[in-house]
């Protein structure tokens, strides 16, 4: 699953500034960062990841709300209904 051009948007700045920064943090945090930036190298070329302020990012708010109703592990395939509408307005 080489994916190329996927770009990573956080309304986090504290997350997006850690995942850029080279500072070793031994925290719970820390580790979460660096398996992230483990997996981002390895799987992603060509991306980045951004921070954006939540109101210019409404989808991933939306995705990250109903994630949280979800049970278990999720993999979309198609575009899941609670942010079909959103994505259609931002396309417009």
């Amino acid at each position: 699953m080489q994916f190329d051009h996927v770009d990573f948007e956080t309304d986090s700045r504290l997350t997006a500034d850690a995942f850029h920064s080279d500072r070793n943090d031994t925290s719970d945090f820390g580790c979460i960062i660096n398996s992230c930036r483990s997996l981002y190298s390895s799987l992603f070329s060509n991306s980045r990841v951004e921070f954006v302020r939540r109101q210019a990012n409404e989808v991933a708010h939306a995705l990250a709300r109903d994630a949280t109703l979800l049970a278990s592990h999720t993999v979309y395939y198609d575009i899941p209904n609670c942010i079909e509408s959103l994505i259609i307005n931002e396309m417009l």
